[in-house]
């Protein structure tokens, strides 16, 4: 059957040969700089809109420390992860999908963005509430956000929007599970753990590399609200978790996390049995297990909410020496988004405003530009003989890897048990108690029964939830009152 829907086009009226995958170096390889329908698409999105943040809109957030207590020197030789260094920081939370106006409680993934202030510049660990997202690759994100923001015709949220696109996008069911259990409402920011979510590289002095997950472990206790309790609460205080943490803070309740690490060795990453890069997936404490490494500590209120938590700038490609992206496609794609969307949201030189700037000098060439207050002065360009700063390629001798492939658009290469549903059944089956088990089926049945969702979506809502477990999408079924297809 000859499919009669137009081709996608760049903005310029150019066919698209993939709405879904980035151009790489191989199948597993990084990203190119070539693609510029990935790069208009990812550009043209970080200017939606002004001057709210499209995504992670609404949050809060606090000053504190992060103190290293164990040796990881032999996988790293960043300074940050020495034992015994003490380095202060900015982490601010949010919600996701939200916009400003949206309540603490909604369902909805949280932001956890950490701001480490070394004496190396600064090194952001920009993640959320899980160790994992609903999508694995960039070209695909604008549409994810899309989808859960708002229509076009009535300006309003639509559960249909968001069933179409999760289940038409099978990789999301590992997200989708935690979002729809008691996860997705979590009772404050500070009784949550936060993850890097991605994948990175560690170096050591000795070259030697091996690739890393980040995780903050709550030292409160996990705690989540019910559908019903998140909803009565963000009816009652829409500010509820900004309330919570300000005032925790303030009476010195410092909430604390501990810092963990998974490490898995450089060569393992070829044939492990899914691909580590997949940002769909985490890996198995049983094959690595996570190492305590330190505590973060969250002792300081804002002293201005608009400037220090509102201009908060985070971006993952603020990297340190002995730390570097993997070929995570999701991350490299964050790599350029996030510093593009600050310099369109709060202008070119957003680096220089207090809660950004690093605590080491900067010595750039870059100059000039709205609101620079900040300017080098003479040499202005690179090299030069008048005693301007200068390279030192050595400082990230290290981080360097091969990769080789063809040019293509294409999803990453199968490992043995790679499965969009496998990891989100294991929830289902191995993590989750009967409790567990039974408020997620409620939350599925009541997002997914809104009056807008169509009884075809609420059919593949079914097998979308058969494909993760038989029982999961037999009871989802008859809460929805339809069979599948």
């Amino acid at each position: 059957m000859t499919d009669s829907r137009p081709v996608t086009t760049t903005d310029s009226g150019i066919p698209v040969p993939s709405d879904e995958f980035s151009q790489s170096v191989g199948a597993d390889g990084p990203l190119l700089m070539q693609d510029h329908y990935l790069i208009q698409k990812l550009a043209h999105f970080d200017r939606e809109r002004v001057p709210e943040r499209v995504v992670h809109a609404k949050g809060g957030g606090a000053y504190g420390v992060l103190e290293i207590t164990e040796d990881v020197s032999q996988y790293t030789k960043a300074d940050v992860f020495r034992r015994g260094k003490r380095t202060e920081l900015f982490l601010r939370f949010s919600t996701v999908a939200g916009e400003l106006g949206f309540a603490d409680t909604a369902r909805d993934p949280r932001g956890f963005a950490v701001k480490l202030y070394t004496e190396e510049g600064n090194y952001d660990i920009v993640g959320n509430n899980t160790p994992i997202f609903f999508i694995r690759d960039p070209q695909k994100f604008p549409d994810f956000i899309h989808s859960q923001k708002r229509r076009a015709d009535n300006h309003l949220h639509d559960n249909n929007m968001q069933w179409d696109f999760w289940t038409l996008s099978p990789e999301s069911a590992h997200q989708v599970t935690i979002l729809m259990s008691d996860r997705g409402t979590p009772y404050s920011w500070r009784h949550m753990n936060g993850y890097g979510s991605h994948t990175f590289l560690w170096y050591n002095d000795a070259r030697q590399k091996f690739w890393v997950k980040y995780h903050f472990k709550t030292g409160q206790g996990i705690r989540n609200f019910t559908h019903d309790e998140a909803a009565a609460a963000g009816a009652d205080d829409p500010d509820f978790h900004i309330r919570d943490l300000f005032q925790a803070v303030r009476k010195g309740d410092h909430p604390t996390w501990t810092l963990q690490v998974q490490v898995m060795p450089f060569e393992d990453a070829a044939d492990y049995r899914f691909n580590p890069f997949d940002l769909t997936k985490v890996w198995p404490h049983e094959d690595y297990p996570p190492i305590d490494i330190g505590t973060l500590t969250l002792n300081r209120n804002p002293e201005n909410y608009f400037a220090e938590v509102e201009q908060a700038a985070f971006e993952p490609s603020n990297l340190v020496p002995g730390v570097a992206p993997s070929p995570d496609k999701m991350l490299q794609g964050r790599l350029f988004s996030y510093p593009d969307t600050h310099r369109y949201r709060i202008g070119p030189n957003y680096l220089q405003l207090p809660v950004n700037r690093p605590k080491n000098a900067v010595h750039s060439y870059n100059r000039d530009g709205s609101m620079r207050y900040g300017n080098p002065g003479d040499p202005v360009y690179a090299p030069n003989s008048f005693g301007g700063p200068v390279a030192d390629p050595m400082l990230l001798a290290g981080e360097h890897y091969e990769v080789t492939g063809e040019i293509v658009r294409s999803a990453h290469r199968l490992h043995t048990e790679d499965d969009d549903f496998v990891q989100a059944r294991a929830l289902w089956e191995k993590v989750m108690t009967d409790t567990d088990r039974a408020h997620l089926v409620t939350n599925i049945v009541a997002h997914a029964s809104a009056p807008e969702v169509t009884t075809e979506t609420k059919e593949r809502v079914v097998d979308y939830w058969r494909s993760v477990h038989k029982d999961l999408g037999d009871r989802v079924s008859r809460g929805l009152g339809v069979t599948g297809q």
